[in-house]
């Protein structure tokens, strides 16, 4: 099976594939500055918070290129100011600060001034790496909540694309999938960027999965007529206490599968914890341009004028989340103990 890799980093170069122009065309998009990286964050050419994460390793690793290192102090301000640019491309994706940060400890920890530089790409490659690794150890924790038989629901795009490889909520179903259980799959169409039908679909197409993609809602009529076994996701951020935030129309999803009992599953890395934050509600929630709701590539689909809000992201109370898949096992509430044992076993 020919891997999804959505991150290339070669000759000093970073090649993104443009998931704006998925499906009709595969379009790689070059990175040659830490601010070409910026911009495909912000613009979705790479999107997912674990492939956020990459590619803002990546982009430190880029500013710190482009820096004299003879002054370490004024090397190391710079680097940092950089870093917060780099912060700032999108706010709800915990992987994006956690990369940058680990990235700046890195350079500062470095004492040989020659090889920060060195260090730095070395770094970001390991990371690059490790990402594979851990979605690969979760889709095999994940093993055990797939249904063999009955049917399964994503929503949003979190299999390779979102990663460097493999994928989260997606690795585990594919996981499930390559061990030999067959169920039925679901993914909703997740607007308005359409990550679902545009992403998710050809995924599990070029995986050689079968699908269905519905309307996102659609979802509650088919959890209704009982055609709907598990709910299983990515996440962008988990606070502590397992309040997740992910792609808007996620918190919907929890509790209509709460209301007619279907289990549902957040799968992700744990770097996406965030253990500083108690609850949900501190979690920051981007909110993008209206433009996306109101036009799809330029043509619009609103009337002139019309006001439209469009949060990138929702926060599911954890006491919707039957269970957190991460690299270190399957994590249940309570949360609060879990989440910081898998945290903590990590290293992360």
């Amino acid at each position: 099976m020919r891997e999804i890799r959505p991150i290339e980093w070669a000759n000093g170069t970073l090649r993104l594939l443009d998931q704006t122009r998925l499906p009709s065309e595969e379009v790689i998009v070059e990175a040659h500055g830490y601010l070409d990286a910026i911009h495909a964050i912000k613009t979705m050419r790479v999107r997912g918070a674990p492939a956020i994460g990459v590619t803002a390793a990546y982009a430190v690793a880029m500013a710190a290129r482009d820096l004299d290192t003879s002054d370490k102090t004024v090397f190391m301000e710079r680097l940092e100011a950089a870093g917060v640019e780099i912060k700032a491309a999108r706010p709800t994706a915990v992987n994006l600060m956690w990369a940058v940060d680990r990235m700046v400890g890195i350079a500062n920890a470095e004492t040989d001034k020659s090889k920060i530089k060195d260090r730095l790409v070395e770094a970001a490659i390991s990371i690059e790496k490790d990402d594979e690794a851990i979605n690969r150890r979760m889709g095999s924790h994940g093993i055990e909540l797939m249904p063999d038989g009955g049917s399964v629901l994503t929503h949003c795009n979190a299999g390779a694309l979102a990663t460097a490889a493999y994928g989260t909520a997606v690795g585990v179903i594919r996981a499930g999938w390559e061990d030999g259980k067959r169920f039925k799959v679901f993914n909703t169409e997740t607007r308005p960027f359409l990550q679902g039908a545009r992403l998710t679909a050809w995924e599990f197409k070029k995986l050689g999965i079968p699908s269905t993609l519905v309307v996102d809602s659609a979802a509650g009529m088919l959890m209704r007529r009982g055609e709907i076994g598990c709910v299983i996701t990515g996440a962008d951020r988990i606070a502590a206490n397992g309040d997740t935030a992910n792609k808007i129309g996620t918190y919907t999803l929890a509790v209509l599968a709460k209301e007619n009992g279907i289990p549902f599953y957040v799968a992700a890395p744990t770097s996406t914890v965030d253990m500083s934050l108690s609850d949900g509600d501190q979690i920051e929630i981007e909110e993008r341009a209206s433009s996306e709701v109101t036009e799809f590539r330029g043509v619009p689909v609103a009337p002139d004028g019309v006001e439209a809000l469009n949060p990138g992201f929702d926060v599911t109370p954890a006491r919707y989340v039957s269970a957190i898949i991460t690299e270190a096992g399957v994590a249940r509430p309570p949360f609060l103990e879990s989440l910081d044992l898998a945290v903590r076993s990590t290293g992360y």
